[in-house]
């Protein structure tokens, strides 16, 4: 697997979907990792193919590989020792490993939702409002660019916004 094989499965199913869509919107929903794949495949198809995705959900994203890497609690044991920038965040650069979503929202023009909990223990919200922040300044249309956090006390964490009841509706 690799950044421009997960973007290009993400076209072709993006193609696969639009042609059986009819009139309904299609649009793209990542989570964690893939909110890095959802912004590059949502980048790509505006500046290639000049077509815009209806709209982009970004579940506990990130801004950039190496900031979520340097962030997740694995590798919190490793930062202390000599080398982990060359080893560990400089790797994923030297496997082509970007997923540079702070640098794909602002050429987007697409609605952009950001959902994030406050409880999010692998990577932490502060992530999610920088990505919101790099996406509001550069959207001409602010009101394209939502974010919502979710209270530590409903439990989510990283991985269960999409059990939320109300998300729906936040979502329309």
């Amino acid at each position: 697997p690799t950044e421009s094989g997960f973007t290009t499965d993400v076209l072709a199913l993006y193609d696969w979907a639009k042609a059986r869509s009819g009139n309904s919107s299609v649009l793209f929903w990542g989570h964690s990792l893939g909110t890095g794949i959802a912004t590059n495949a949502a980048r790509k198809l505006q500046e290639e193919r000049g077509v815009q995705v209806d709209a982009i959900v970004l579940e506990s994203p990130y801004t950039d590989i190496r900031e979520a890497a340097a962030h997740i609690p694995i590798t919190m044991i490793y930062r202390q020792f000599p080398g982990f920038e060359y080893l560990i965040l400089d790797s994923l650069a030297l496997g082509n490993m970007f997923f540079r979503s702070n640098e794909n929202v602002k050429v987007l023009a697409c609605p952009l939702l950001i959902l994030h909990a406050e409880d999010d223990a692998v990577l932490p919200p502060h992530l999610g409002r920088k990505l919101f922040e790099t996406a509001r300044s550069a959207y001409k249309d602010k009101s394209k660019v939502k974010f919502i956090t979710f209270p530590k006390k409903l439990g989510l964490g990283h991985d269960y916004i999409s059990f939320n009841p109300e998300l729906p509706a936040l979502v329309k």
